[in-house]
């Protein structure tokens, strides 16, 4: 299958120079920067890089703001679906509701759907053999 559209360029994925312009300079190599980054991803502390490295520690600290971290917790993700699925979704949209708020509708539905079908339901004790044979309790007031 052929790429539709424009393929993306050899520098896509980088930083935009807007970007680079906007962030401070750091008075240190690339390949320090590097290393005390490597560092802080060991679980190293700033003062410890910095000293271990023979470094300013405002110039370590800055290195270290602005490498990249990762989120502990998302709060999207992406669900692939089949194209039956994707229309059923929308049909079900209420108004402009968002996609995530309409599956997340459907999929809260469904699970209290599921939770009320296995509920277990209050059946009746089975009389036994001696209160088939025995008149009703109400049965003496009516003589």
């Amino acid at each position: 299958m052929a790429f539709k559209g424009k393929a993306p360029g050899s520098k896509s994925g980088e930083m935009s120079r807007r970007t680079q312009l906007l962030r401070p300079s750091i008075a240190l190599s690339d390949k320090q920067v590097t290393e005390a980054r490597r560092q802080r991803r060991a679980g190293a502390e700033p003062e410890a890089i910095a000293s271990g490295m023979a470094l300013p520690l405002d110039e370590v600290e800055k290195a270290l703001v602005q490498m990249r971290s990762a989120r502990p917790e998302t709060t999207r993700g992406t669900l692939n679906v089949t194209l039956a699925a994707h229309r059923l979704i929308m049909r079900e949209r209420e108004g402009d509701e968002p996609v995530w708020q309409t599956v997340d509708r459907m999929v809260d539905e469904l699970l209290r759907l599921r939770a009320a079908a296995a509920a277990p339901r209050k059946k009746r004790p089975l009389p036994q053999q001696r209160d088939l044979l025995s008149p009703p309790p109400d049965y003496q007031d009516t003589l």
